[in-house]
């Protein structure tokens, strides 16, 4: 699958799952269960335990079926070591020029933090796939519909604070996807190892996604 085709995917889905655990040992199945309800862009921070073997697995074991991604990367070296063990695509919190071109050179997807629009500008001329506003509860969706006004070229997708309350507002803002986290891998969730039931909240958020699309 090409680059251009994995980002669609992402697009489509609405959702990318952002996975942070004390533990390396249930990302995988994290990861399954996620699937298992339709969300198929997950992303593993580099701050989990363990984070760049659960990678090289879940690409192992989902391969076709889901777009890897890893998340909380803050420099060139990190991710190359995240997409040689087999990650889609590299998140950061930040803007680093020399993160973007490294991913560029590896012709994977990457999607930079940004919080002002100099700085969203900068990460998409510098060649960002899609912009990460990051934390986007301090800025909410009417900064995503402001921004889109001058900046309509530019893809963006909110992390931090999204839920099943406010994803369709940033969708209708016009964000391209949305990143979630513990709102959706519950820390209740995976302590008692209920797949099920993530599978089940998984289901919910693509719910969600479609029934903004479709208002």
């Amino acid at each position: 699958m090409t680059k251009e085709e994995q980002l669609k995917r992402i697009e489509e889905c609405g959702i990318v799952a952002v996975i942070r655990t004390q533990s390396g040992d249930e990302l995988v199945s994290i990861c399954e269960a996620l699937v298992a309800g339709g969300v198929i862009a997950v992303e593993i921070t580099m701050t989990s335990p363990g984070a760049t073997e659960a990678i090289y697995r879940a690409a192992q074991v989902l391969k076709g079926k889901a777009v890897i991604g890893a998340g909380s990367v803050l420099d060139p070296e990190t991710a190359r070591v995240a997409m040689l063990a087999g990650a889609d695509f590299i998140v950061s919190p930040v803007l680093n020029k020399e993160l973007i071109a490294m991913c560029k050179r590896y012709g994977k997807i990457v999607i930079p933090g940004a919080f002002t629009p100099t700085e969203i500008l900068t990460a998409w001329e510098a060649g960002a796939d899609v912009v990460k506003v990051f934390p986007a509860t301090k800025l909410g969706p009417e900064f995503f519909r402001d921004v889109r006004g001058p900046l309509p070229q530019v893809k963006l997708t909110p992390t931090g604070g999204v839920n099943l309350d406010n994803l369709g507002d940033f969708l209708k803002a016009g964000a391209v996807f949305v990143g979630v986290g513990s709102a959706l891998v519950s820390k209740d969730i995976v302590a008692k190892k209920d797949w099920p039931a993530l599978t089940e909240l998984a289901g919910q958020y693509v719910q969600a996604v479609q029934k903004a699309r479709a208002n």
